[in-house]
C-alpha cells in the first residue's frame, strides 16, 4: 500500500492525486518547487515503473512543467529525480528565475527555506487550483 515517505510529508503540503502521482507543495516560498511522487510501492527510479506508468509519468510531468512555468512566468523550469535524501520516487518540479535566491546555481543548500505564511500558503493553493483541476 503507498505511503508518503516522512521526509516528504514533513516537508511538504499535499495538494492533490493525480491518475499517477501525488502532488506536493514544497514549504519553501524562495520558489514556486512542486513534487510528484508516483503512487507506486518500493519505487525509487523511474525505470522500475511499467512502461504505461512511465509514459503517464512524463505526461503528467510535462502538463506540470507547462503549467508552471505558465502560471509563474518562469524563466526556467528545472525537473529531477534525485533520491539522494529521500529514497521514494520523487520528481521535483521547480519554477526558476534569475531573480530567485540561488540563481543560476540549483537551489538546494544555497538559502534557508522559506516557511509559507497562512496566507501565502492560500494563496499559493488558490493560484496553483487550476492548474491542479487538470481533469486528469
Amino acid at each position: 500500500m503507498f505511503q508518503l515517505h516522512p521526509q516528504l510529508a514533513q516537508d511538504c503540503e499535499v495538494l492533490c492525486d493525480w491518475p499517477l502521482c501525488r502532488v506536493l507543495l514544497m514549504r519553501d516560498a524562495n520558489y514556486p518547487w512542486l513534487i510528484l511522487v508516483p503512487r507506486r510501492v518500493d519505487k525509487r527510479e523511474i525505470y522500475e515503473l511499467s512502461e504505461s506508468d512511465q509514459a503517464l509519468l512524463l505526461r503528467e510531468s510535462s502538463r506540470l512543467a507547462q503549467g508552471m512555468a505558465a502560471l509563474f512566468g518562469a524563466d526556467k523550469m528545472n525537473i529531477a529525480a534525485l533520491g539522494n535524501m529521500v529514497p521514494q520516487l520523487h520528481v521535483h518540479h521547480i519554477a526558476r528565475f534569475r531573480s530567485d535566491p540561488a540563481w543560476p546555481k540549483p537551489v538546494w543548500g544555497q538559502a534557508p527555506a522559506k516557511p509559507y505564511g497562512e496566507t501565502e500558503l492560500a494563496a499559493r493553493r488558490l493560484a496553483l487550483a487550476p492548474l491542479l483541476d487538470t481533469g486528469m
